[in-house]
């Protein structure tokens, strides 16, 4: 079993930045998927972005191309989601989650995933 802890997220201008966490513990394995994923208010759960746990492969929604990226810190069990140039539309709780293993059909699904994180707010004011 995997837990996610997801932080970083808090109140930001229009066009500013943060840096989400996404802590992983457990029984992590490089075989891993990791997700990022964001709900606002009255929305459906979306798809925003997925990086291996290798990075050796890395997708993101075209909603936030050229403007999030993600990266992570294998050492440190960690991936990570800098968001850059925030509008009031990327306002919701933004959600890590885990899936055992790669599979390119899997990565933008919630329901391929199987750990999910607590989810983090992040709030975009304009």
């Amino acid at each position: 079993q995997v837990q996610l802890v997801e932080s970083g997220g808090g109140l930001v201008q229009a066009g500013g930045s943060l840096r989400l966490s996404c802590a992983a513990s457990g029984r992590t394995s490089s075989s891993y998927l990791m997700g990022w994923f964001r709900q606002a208010p009255g929305k459906e759960r979306e798809f925003v972005g997925a990086i291996s746990w290798s990075g050796d492969r890395i997708y993101d929604a075209d909603s936030v191309k050229g403007r999030f990226t993600m990266s992570r810190d294998n050492a440190k069990n960690t991936v990570y989601l800098q968001m850059n140039t925030l509008k009031p539309e990327d306002t919701a709780t933004y959600y890590c989650a885990a899936r055992r293993g790669y599979s390119p059909l899997a990565i933008g699904n919630t329901y391929e995933y199987d750990y999910w994180g607590q989810g983090t707010q992040v709030t975009v004011s304009s």
